[in-house]
């Protein structure tokens, strides 16, 4: 999935403003105006198009770790490794870790967003590549998972985009 979609469809979850996605861009470690951000989160024929990159949705991921679960109690003298989000499974990865989810939470919102997982195969995505039973994230996984965020975080809207389809 392309980055510049990923933080689109957070940044609508969460209901952020441009300026917000941009503080916590940098509060994860990234260098980004609000003005950079408006671009990134424009549609890709719209004019100011901007292709965001892996490091900058890392560090928006990662600022959105910070944001929701507050700083990281890291041992001195010891850097935290930066683990650059360039595929969906290390996304989905990152968005675990930032609202907290276990599986049944991680399965959960899958559901809401209308995709049924078993455990296993939920598991299977956070296992390490080299894994035998490792298996990718695809990008329809990953705009259900974030369907359902949006489902849980703005129940509101949701109830009206529903309406609207029917």
């Amino acid at each position: 999935m392309l980055c510049n979609d990923v933080l689109r469809r957070l940044r609508y979850a969460l209901d952020l403003r441009n300026r917000e996605v941009a503080e916590i861009c940098v509060r994860g470690g990234s260098e980004l105006s609000e003005a950079q951000a408006r671009s990134y989160l424009l549609r890709e024929h719209e004019e100011g198009y901007e292709e965001c990159s892996a490091e900058t949705l890392t560090g928006f991921l990662d600022g959105l770790i910070i944001h929701l679960r507050g700083e990281r109690e890291s041992k001195p003298g010891t850097a935290p490794v930066k683990i650059i989000a360039n595929n969906n499974n290390r996304v989905l990865r990152k968005l675990r870790i930032a609202f907290d989810k276990k599986d049944e939470g991680m399965l959960a919102l899958l559901e809401s967003g209308g995709f049924r997982m078993s455990k296993s195969e939920l598991s299977a995505l956070f296992r390490k590549e080299t894994h035998k039973h490792f298996r990718e994230c695809g990008d329809q996984v990953l705009r259900y998972f974030i369907l359902g965020l949006t489902k849980e975080r703005r129940p509101d809207v949701a109830a009206e985009e529903e309406e609207g389809r029917s």
